[in-house]
């Protein structure tokens, strides 16, 4: 922990709970976009989220990070106004379900092409993060460093394939965190990679290229 986990982060307020972790939410989910713009998204809310997004500005602030601001950036309050500008469909839903975190927002998102996608995370407190789900698979990271996720099939080979790369072309990487969950034996598997410094922009591309690899998303420092 450093003194910023202590006094919270420089944000648009009012809370940092309900706006600054709601935003690094939302930007967790641009990076997932991958540069794309969604034609519409919703946000499912969850415990003191679902009761108090409007009067905290959570709605404002999961919409700002989906569209890449960060939780500094004062557009945060025109967030509305930018995602009409820019065609984005969005809606608010309140849960009554209960959720693992009381401020869990679960971010789903379609794109022109129909192509679909979501993210799940909690915002834990100081503007903190945790997400959980990419996609419907399970992951679990906080964004404080950069993250990649490689999504392929679950078969042998593929993570030496990709260690192997890091290895043979980015030796200054340092996996500081590694994670794998799967859908089931044989099926969909998703590689949750921790680094402790930014990786170069070539190095998504040099993984996505192997074989029985679909995509991969590199989510650096939130």
């Amino acid at each position: 922990m450093h003194i910023f986990n202590i006094i919270g982060p420089i944000m648009i307020g009012p809370s940092s709970s309900h706006t600054a972790g709601a935003c690094r939410l939302g930007r967790v989910a641009n990076k997932v976009l991958n540069g794309k713009t969604p034609v519409s998204v919703d946000f499912e809310l969850y415990g003191s989220f679902a009761r108090t997004y409007r009067g905290h500005g959570t709605d404002v602030a999961l919409l700002a990070g989906l569209m890449g601001l960060k939780s500094d950036d004062e557009r945060i309050r025109d967030a509305f106004a930018l995602a009409d500008a820019a065609g984005i469909r969005y809606r608010f839903i309140p849960m009554a379900e209960p959720a693992a975190h009381p401020n869990t927002a679960r971010i789903r998102f379609t794109l022109a092409d129909g192509s679909t996608g979501e993210v799940v995370g909690a915002s834990i407190g100081g503007g903190n993060i945790r997400i959980d789900e990419v996609n419907g698979m399970h992951v679990d990271f906080n964004g404080e460093l950069t993250t990649m996720l490689i999504l392929h099939d679950d078969v042998p080979g593929v993570i030496a394939a990709v260690t192997n790369v890091m290895r043979e072309r980015y030796q200054d990487l340092n996996i500081s965190n590694f994670h794998l969950s799967r859908t089931e034996r044989g099926g969909k598997a998703i590689m949750t990679i921790v680094v402790d410094t930014a990786p170069p922009e070539d190095i998504q591309k040099d993984i996505e290229a192997l074989d029985h690899v679909e995509n991969a998303f590199v989510i650096r420092a939130i």
